[in-house]
Protein backbone atom coordinates (compact mmCIF):
# COMPACT_ATOMS: atom_id res chain seq x y z
CA UNK A 1 0.00 0.00 0.00
CA UNK A 2 1.13 3.53 -0.76
CA UNK A 3 0.23 6.33 1.65
CA UNK A 4 -0.14 9.63 -0.18
CA UNK A 5 0.34 12.63 2.13
CA UNK A 6 -1.33 15.89 1.11
CA UNK A 7 -0.80 19.00 3.28
CA UNK A 8 -3.87 21.25 3.16
CA UNK A 9 -3.92 24.98 3.85
CA UNK A 10 -6.33 27.43 2.20
CA UNK A 11 -7.21 24.94 -0.55
CA UNK A 12 -10.99 25.13 -0.29
CA UNK A 13 -11.46 26.17 -3.93
CA UNK A 14 -9.66 23.22 -5.52
CA UNK A 15 -10.73 20.35 -3.24
CA UNK A 16 -13.38 19.13 -5.69
CA UNK A 17 -10.83 18.72 -8.47
CA UNK A 18 -8.33 17.21 -6.04
CA UNK A 19 -10.79 14.52 -4.95
CA UNK A 20 -11.69 13.79 -8.58
CA UNK A 21 -8.01 13.34 -9.45
CA UNK A 22 -7.46 11.08 -6.44
CA UNK A 23 -10.40 8.86 -7.44
CA UNK A 24 -8.83 8.61 -10.89
CA UNK A 25 -5.44 7.83 -9.37
CA UNK A 26 -7.00 5.01 -7.38
CA UNK A 27 -7.81 3.26 -10.63
CA UNK A 28 -4.06 2.98 -11.18
CA UNK A 29 -3.15 2.37 -7.54
CA UNK A 30 -5.88 0.20 -5.97
CA UNK A 31 -3.98 -0.07 -2.67
CA UNK A 32 -3.92 3.68 -2.07
CA UNK A 33 -4.29 5.47 1.23
CA UNK A 34 -4.66 9.24 1.21
CA UNK A 35 -3.59 11.18 4.32
CA UNK A 36 -4.88 14.76 4.39
CA UNK A 37 -2.96 16.91 6.88
CA UNK A 38 -4.99 20.05 7.69
CA UNK A 39 -2.36 22.58 8.73
CA UNK A 40 -4.58 24.87 10.83
CA UNK A 41 -6.37 26.05 7.68
CA UNK A 42 -8.78 28.93 8.51
CA UNK A 43 -11.23 28.09 5.70
CA UNK A 44 -13.69 25.17 5.32
CA UNK A 45 -11.16 22.56 4.13
CA UNK A 46 -11.66 20.24 7.10
CA UNK A 47 -15.47 20.51 6.90
CA UNK A 48 -15.52 19.85 3.15
CA UNK A 49 -13.26 16.81 3.38
CA UNK A 50 -15.17 15.36 6.34
CA UNK A 51 -18.40 15.63 4.37
CA UNK A 52 -17.23 14.45 0.96
CA UNK A 53 -14.63 11.77 1.68
CA UNK A 54 -17.13 9.00 2.55
CA UNK A 55 -18.74 9.30 -0.90
CA UNK A 56 -15.41 9.01 -2.76
CA UNK A 57 -14.67 5.45 -1.72
CA UNK A 58 -11.11 6.46 -0.90
CA UNK A 59 -9.27 4.89 1.99
CA UNK A 60 -8.21 8.03 3.82
CA UNK A 61 -7.15 9.67 7.06
CA UNK A 62 -7.99 13.26 7.91
CA UNK A 63 -5.41 14.69 10.30
CA UNK A 64 -6.02 18.10 11.87
CA UNK A 65 -3.13 19.90 13.54
CA UNK A 66 -3.72 22.12 16.55
CA UNK A 67 -2.65 25.23 14.59
CA UNK A 68 -0.68 26.27 11.52
CA UNK A 69 2.82 24.80 11.83
CA UNK A 70 3.91 25.05 8.18
CA UNK A 71 3.72 22.69 5.23
CA UNK A 72 6.82 20.66 6.15
CA UNK A 73 5.46 19.98 9.63
CA UNK A 74 2.11 18.98 8.13
CA UNK A 75 3.90 16.59 5.77
CA UNK A 76 5.75 14.99 8.71
CA UNK A 77 2.47 14.61 10.59
CA UNK A 78 0.96 12.84 7.57
CA UNK A 79 4.00 10.61 7.20
CA UNK A 80 3.76 9.68 10.88
CA UNK A 81 0.17 8.44 10.75
CA UNK A 82 0.39 6.85 7.28
CA UNK A 83 0.14 3.05 7.32
CA UNK A 84 1.56 2.21 3.90
CA UNK A 85 4.66 0.29 2.87
CA UNK A 86 5.59 3.22 0.64
CA UNK A 87 4.93 6.95 0.99
CA UNK A 88 4.58 9.91 -1.32
CA UNK A 89 3.79 13.60 -0.99
CA UNK A 90 1.59 15.69 -3.27
CA UNK A 91 0.65 19.38 -3.05
CA UNK A 92 -3.08 20.06 -2.75
CA UNK A 93 -3.02 22.72 -5.47
CA UNK A 94 -2.33 20.04 -8.13
CA UNK A 95 0.52 21.95 -9.74
CA UNK A 96 2.33 18.62 -9.56
CA UNK A 97 0.44 16.07 -11.71
CA UNK A 98 -1.04 13.15 -9.72
CA UNK A 99 0.22 10.80 -12.43
CA UNK A 100 3.68 11.48 -11.01
CA UNK A 101 2.66 9.56 -7.88
CA UNK A 102 1.95 6.47 -9.96
CA UNK A 103 5.47 6.69 -11.37
CA UNK A 104 6.86 6.98 -7.83
CA UNK A 105 4.87 3.93 -6.76
CA UNK A 106 6.12 1.85 -9.71
CA UNK A 107 9.76 2.69 -8.93
CA UNK A 108 9.43 2.03 -5.20
CA UNK A 109 7.50 -1.21 -5.74
CA UNK A 110 10.17 -2.50 -8.13
CA UNK A 111 12.76 -2.16 -5.37
CA UNK A 112 15.12 -0.18 -7.61
CA UNK A 113 15.14 2.88 -5.34
CA UNK A 114 14.43 3.92 -1.76
CA UNK A 115 13.66 7.60 -2.49
CA UNK A 116 12.10 9.21 -5.54
CA UNK A 117 12.28 12.95 -6.17
CA UNK A 118 10.10 14.88 -8.58
CA UNK A 119 12.35 17.24 -10.56
CA UNK A 120 10.78 20.13 -12.47
CA UNK A 121 11.86 20.03 -16.11
CA UNK A 122 9.50 22.91 -16.93
CA UNK A 123 7.22 25.12 -14.85
CA UNK A 124 4.16 27.20 -15.75
CA UNK A 125 4.82 29.97 -13.24
CA UNK A 126 5.14 33.76 -13.66
CA UNK A 127 8.48 34.70 -15.20
CA UNK A 128 9.68 36.56 -12.10
CA UNK A 129 8.90 33.59 -9.85
CA UNK A 130 10.66 31.24 -12.24
CA UNK A 131 13.70 33.53 -12.49
CA UNK A 132 14.16 34.05 -8.75
CA UNK A 133 13.55 30.38 -7.98
CA UNK A 134 16.05 29.24 -10.61
CA UNK A 135 18.67 31.70 -9.33
CA UNK A 136 18.21 30.66 -5.70
CA UNK A 137 18.48 26.92 -6.40
CA UNK A 138 21.54 27.38 -8.60
CA UNK A 139 23.31 29.26 -5.82
CA UNK A 140 22.08 26.70 -3.30
CA UNK A 141 23.55 23.86 -5.39
CA UNK A 142 26.81 25.74 -5.78
CA UNK A 143 27.40 26.69 -2.15
CA UNK A 144 25.20 24.51 0.10
CA UNK A 145 23.95 21.16 -1.25
CA UNK A 146 25.45 20.08 -4.58
CA UNK A 147 23.05 17.11 -4.66
CA UNK A 148 19.99 19.39 -4.86
CA UNK A 149 18.41 19.40 -8.36
CA UNK A 150 18.71 22.69 -10.24
CA UNK A 151 15.01 23.53 -9.94
CA UNK A 152 14.54 22.31 -6.38
CA UNK A 153 12.16 19.57 -5.22
CA UNK A 154 8.56 19.86 -4.05
CA UNK A 155 7.32 16.26 -4.13
CA UNK A 156 8.95 12.96 -3.25
CA UNK A 157 8.30 9.32 -2.45
CA UNK A 158 10.09 6.93 -0.12
CA UNK A 159 9.99 3.53 1.55
CA UNK A 160 8.82 2.95 5.11
CA UNK A 161 12.42 2.57 6.27
CA UNK A 162 13.35 5.98 4.90
CA UNK A 163 10.18 7.45 6.43
CA UNK A 164 11.20 6.12 9.82
CA UNK A 165 14.72 7.50 9.47
CA UNK A 166 13.39 10.89 8.39
CA UNK A 167 10.99 11.21 11.32
CA UNK A 168 13.74 10.24 13.75
CA UNK A 169 15.59 13.47 12.82
CA UNK A 170 14.01 15.88 15.28
CA UNK A 171 15.28 19.10 13.76
CA UNK A 172 13.28 22.29 14.06
CA UNK A 173 12.37 24.43 11.04
CA UNK A 174 14.41 22.47 8.55
CA UNK A 175 14.16 21.39 4.92
CA UNK A 176 12.72 17.89 4.43
CA UNK A 177 14.20 17.51 0.96
CA UNK A 178 17.62 18.50 2.29
CA UNK A 179 17.32 15.87 5.02
CA UNK A 180 16.34 13.21 2.48
CA UNK A 181 19.36 14.07 0.35
CA UNK A 182 21.52 13.93 3.48
CA UNK A 183 20.14 10.48 4.39
CA UNK A 184 21.48 9.00 1.19
CA UNK A 185 19.94 5.62 0.26
CA UNK A 186 19.20 4.80 -3.38
CA UNK A 187 17.70 7.86 -5.06
CA UNK A 188 15.95 8.35 -8.39
CA UNK A 189 15.03 11.72 -9.92
CA UNK A 190 11.83 11.75 -11.97
CA UNK A 191 11.33 14.73 -14.33
CA UNK A 192 7.89 16.32 -14.72
CA UNK A 193 6.29 19.54 -15.91
CA UNK A 194 4.91 21.77 -13.18
CA UNK A 195 1.41 22.91 -14.07
CA UNK A 196 -0.19 26.31 -13.67
CA UNK A 197 -2.40 26.90 -10.65
CA UNK A 198 -6.05 26.82 -11.72
CA UNK A 199 -7.97 27.66 -8.54
CA UNK A 200 -7.44 30.11 -5.73
CA UNK A 201 -4.29 31.95 -4.75
CA UNK A 202 -1.11 30.46 -3.38
CA UNK A 203 -0.50 30.88 0.35
CA UNK A 204 3.23 30.57 -0.34
CA UNK A 205 3.95 34.25 0.32
CA UNK A 206 7.25 36.09 -0.09
CA UNK A 207 7.76 36.08 3.69
CA UNK A 208 7.34 32.29 3.81
CA UNK A 209 9.71 31.84 0.88
CA UNK A 210 12.29 34.02 2.62
CA UNK A 211 11.93 32.05 5.86
CA UNK A 212 12.23 28.78 3.94
CA UNK A 213 15.36 30.04 2.17
CA UNK A 214 17.02 31.10 5.43
CA UNK A 215 16.19 27.79 7.13
CA UNK A 216 17.42 25.83 4.10
CA UNK A 217 20.76 27.63 4.24
CA UNK A 218 21.47 27.85 7.97
CA UNK A 219 20.44 24.24 8.69
CA UNK A 220 22.79 22.71 6.14
CA UNK A 221 25.93 24.81 5.93
CA UNK A 222 28.31 27.06 7.85
CA UNK A 223 28.75 29.20 4.72
CA UNK A 224 27.49 32.42 6.39
CA UNK A 225 30.04 31.98 9.19
CA UNK A 226 32.82 31.37 6.67
CA UNK A 227 31.70 34.41 4.68
CA UNK A 228 31.81 36.52 7.83
CA UNK A 229 35.26 35.16 8.68
CA UNK A 230 36.55 35.99 5.20
CA UNK A 231 35.05 39.49 5.34
CA UNK A 232 36.57 40.06 8.76
CA UNK A 233 40.01 38.93 7.60
CA UNK A 234 39.78 41.11 4.50
CA UNK A 235 38.62 44.12 6.53
CA UNK A 236 41.39 43.62 9.06
CA UNK A 237 44.00 43.36 6.33
CA UNK A 238 42.75 46.53 4.65
CA UNK A 239 42.67 48.39 7.96
CA UNK A 240 46.29 47.41 8.69
CA UNK A 241 47.33 48.55 5.21
CA UNK A 242 45.54 51.89 5.59
CA UNK A 243 47.08 52.35 9.05
CA UNK A 244 50.58 51.87 7.67
CA UNK A 245 49.91 54.36 4.85
CA UNK A 246 48.43 56.95 7.21
CA UNK A 247 51.28 56.61 9.71
CA UNK A 248 53.82 56.95 6.92
CA UNK A 249 52.13 60.06 5.57
CA UNK A 250 51.92 61.53 9.08
CA UNK A 251 55.62 60.86 9.71
CA UNK A 252 56.48 62.63 6.48
CA UNK A 253 54.33 65.61 7.41
CA UNK A 254 51.90 65.13 4.52
CA UNK A 255 48.79 65.13 6.73
CA UNK A 256 47.75 68.48 8.12
CA UNK A 257 44.06 67.78 8.93
CA UNK A 258 42.59 64.28 9.57
CA UNK A 259 40.23 63.23 6.79
CA UNK A 260 36.53 63.21 7.68
CA UNK A 261 35.34 61.11 4.73
CA UNK A 262 37.72 58.13 5.22
CA UNK A 263 36.86 58.10 8.92
CA UNK A 264 33.10 57.96 8.28
CA UNK A 265 33.50 55.30 5.60
CA UNK A 266 35.58 53.14 7.92
CA UNK A 267 33.08 53.49 10.77
CA UNK A 268 30.18 52.67 8.44
CA UNK A 269 31.90 49.64 6.92
CA UNK A 270 33.03 48.02 10.13
CA UNK A 271 29.79 48.94 11.90
CA UNK A 272 27.80 47.20 9.16
CA UNK A 273 30.16 44.21 9.24
CA UNK A 274 29.78 43.89 13.00
CA UNK A 275 25.99 44.06 12.72
CA UNK A 276 26.00 41.43 9.98
CA UNK A 277 28.18 39.21 12.13
CA UNK A 278 25.87 39.52 15.11
CA UNK A 279 22.90 38.67 12.90
CA UNK A 280 24.55 35.54 11.47
CA UNK A 281 25.73 34.31 14.86
CA UNK A 282 22.31 35.10 16.34
CA UNK A 283 20.60 33.01 13.65
CA UNK A 284 22.74 29.98 14.46
CA UNK A 285 22.20 30.49 18.19
CA UNK A 286 18.45 30.69 17.63
CA UNK A 287 18.50 27.44 15.63
CA UNK A 288 20.52 25.78 18.38
CA UNK A 289 18.06 27.03 21.02
CA UNK A 290 15.02 25.76 19.10
CA UNK A 291 16.57 22.32 18.73
CA UNK A 292 17.72 22.23 22.36
CA UNK A 293 14.17 22.93 23.59
CA UNK A 294 13.03 19.77 21.78
CA UNK A 295 9.52 21.07 21.28
CA UNK A 296 7.56 18.97 18.78
CA UNK A 297 7.36 20.42 15.27
CA UNK A 298 3.60 19.82 15.24
CA UNK A 299 0.70 18.73 17.45
CA UNK A 300 -2.06 16.50 16.10
CA UNK A 301 -5.48 17.53 17.39
CA UNK A 302 -7.74 14.93 15.76
CA UNK A 303 -7.54 12.01 13.33
CA UNK A 304 -10.54 10.74 11.36
CA UNK A 305 -10.29 7.51 9.38
CA UNK A 306 -12.34 6.54 6.33
CA UNK A 307 -12.30 2.85 5.39
CA UNK A 308 -13.14 3.36 1.71
CA UNK A 309 -14.26 0.67 -0.70
CA UNK A 310 -12.67 -2.76 -0.79
CA UNK A 311 -11.07 -3.45 -4.17
CA UNK A 312 -10.72 -6.94 -5.53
Amino acid sequence: MLSLVIPVYRNEENLDRLLTELIRLRQTLPDLEVVFAIDGSPDRCAEILTTRLPATGLRAQLVQLSRNFGSFSAICAGLEVGEGDHFAVLAADLQEPPALIARFAAILSSGSADITFGVRSKRADPWLTELTSSLFWRLYRRFVLPEMPAGGVDVFGCTREVRDRLLSLRESHTNIVGLLLWLGYRQVFVPYERLARREGRSSWTFAKKLRYSVDSIFNFTDLPIRFLLAAGLLGTGLSVLVTVIVLGAWALGDIDVPGYTPLILAITFFGGLATLGLGIIGQYLWLALRNTRQRPNYLIRTIERFAGETRA
